[in-house]
């Protein structure tokens, strides 16, 4: 099993030479379909079968002159299998071709964006079991609130990105759904069992109805889900960024030997992979809004939608592709600081036990408001002067006369907020 897609694999999916050839297939499959059923001679299959073939120069060649792609496609095969070509396109319109060939596509598509997905997944599991105790701070608004691990977060990646997986599974399902009924889709002129045999062949599921196309919410709900994984894609991208910050310097982007930051700082090392993700989501979004004004078509069909496709299917699946393949580097290779992450934890002087403290007075006998008016009175004189938050409750008689050093210990121990971490990590799989 391939574990990482790269773009060029992606970018074969939809070539021309990718797209002709699964044309061809599907109606060499029609012919095979109709021979069954007895509307073909076997010794015309067996030439079609024998000598169809097509060149991409020389169907650009033609579609110059017809300003049809798919005439063009079939005259080339036509000059290449000769008379028994007559059989080739029986009852079909262009879009049995198009929009089953389209299907294939996305669905071997899918299932590289599924690998990517799955990528992802195991190198933020390997992060998440080096890290399982490593303590950190973890934030709410972008400001401290009370203890994590970095094992944690990155445990909630790998859960959100098996959310991605089955995200991309359905989408790959909603779109194996491939049709070859005709011009308004009655199978006025071709029996609904070549269309049965031609899907079965590809993997596809005959639709149940269709017009002269398939309907584009199942396109839309694909490129919806792209956007979707894109946003997951984002939503860590923007994280790691937010901790290589200066400031925080938690972790960092692996940065190169010769690799240079800026122009004009030599001392800079930027978010650069993080910074691209982020803006790489938000073509994806825009995708997603354009499959979804492509659901609404005139009648039976019109073509409103095509050229909006050959742009955004292509362009989405690509770009998602590339994103996780970046995303799983960035995650695999992540400099991790340990120390730092310890050093942000004592920054504010233990005010992150603040809770712990307030749950131990109520214990003792307080009310809630009471707990909460002391402690918080505390908490706010310690952020403001800088004074160690400990030492002032250890000060105060009304604490003293409830809580003991022991207490006041135990509700500063880090231990306390790791004691759920196995479960957590058996509940996710890791």
């Amino acid at each position: 099993m391939i574990e990482r897609y790269t773009r060029p694999e992606m970018g074969a999916v939809w070539s021309e030479q990718n797209k002709f050839r699964i044309w061809l297939r599907i109606e060499i499959l029609a012919c095979e379909a109709m021979c069954r059923i007895g509307e073909i001679p076997e010794k015309d299959l067996e030439i079609i079968q024998r000598r169809a073939t097509f060149d991409v120069d020389r169907i650009n060649e033609i579609e110059k002159e017809t300003h049809h792609d798919v005439i063009a496609f079939l005259t080339n095969v036509a000059e290449n299998v000769g008379p028994s070509s007559r059989f080739i396109h029986r009852g079909l319109t262009s879009s049995d071709i198009l929009d089953t060939a389209l299907a294939v596509q996305m669905v071997e598509a899918a299932e590289r964006l599924i690998a990517g997905a799955r990528a992802v997944r195991r190198a933020a599991a390997r992060q998440a079991r080096r890290h399982k105790y490593t303590p950190m701070i973890g934030r709410t608004h972008g400001v401290h609130a009370e203890p994590i691990t970095f094992g944690l977060k990155m445990a909630l990646m790998y859960e959100e990105f098996g959310r991605a997986v089955d995200r991309l599974e359905r989408a790959r399902e909603i779109v194996r759904v491939g049709k070859l009924s005709g011009a308004v889709g009655t199978h006025a002129h071709l029996d609904p069992r070549v269309e049965r045999y031609v899907c079965s062949k590809l993997g596809l599921r005959p639709a149940t109805v269709s017009t002269q196309i398939l309907q584009r919410d199942r396109h839309a709900e694909y490129v919806a889900a792209l956007a979707l994984v894109g946003a997951s894609v984002e939503r860590w991208a923007q994280e790691f960024r937010h901790l290589q910050r200066t400031e925080v310097r938690e972790v960092e982007e692996h940065f190169e030997r010769g690799q240079k930051g800026s122009s004009a700082m030599p001392h800079k090392r930027n978010p650069i992979i993080g910074e691209r993700l982020c803006g790489m989501a938000r073509l994806l979004r825009g995708y997603a809004v354009t499959a979804m004004e492509n659901v609404a078509l005139w009648h039976e069909r019109d073509i409103s939608h095509s050229s909006a496709e050959r742009v955004l299917l292509p362009d989405a699946t690509i770009a998602l592709d590339y994103m996780l393949a970046k995303l799983e580097t960035l995650v695999r290779t992540l400099s991790v600081n340990p120390q730092r992450m310890q050093a942000n934890l004592d920054l504010t002087r233990g005010l992150i036990h603040s809770q712990e403290v307030l749950l131990r007075l109520t214990e003792k006998g307080f009310t809630r408001e009471d707990a909460y008016r002391i402690v918080q009175r505390h908490a706010m004189r310690a952020w403001e002067s800088g004074e160690d938050f400990r030492a002032l409750l250890a000060a105060d008689p009304e604490i003293r006369a409830r809580l003991e050093e022991k207490d006041l210990d135990d509700a500063f121990d880090l231990q306390r907020h790791f004691r759920d971490i196995d479960r957590t990590f058996r509940e996710v799989g890791l």
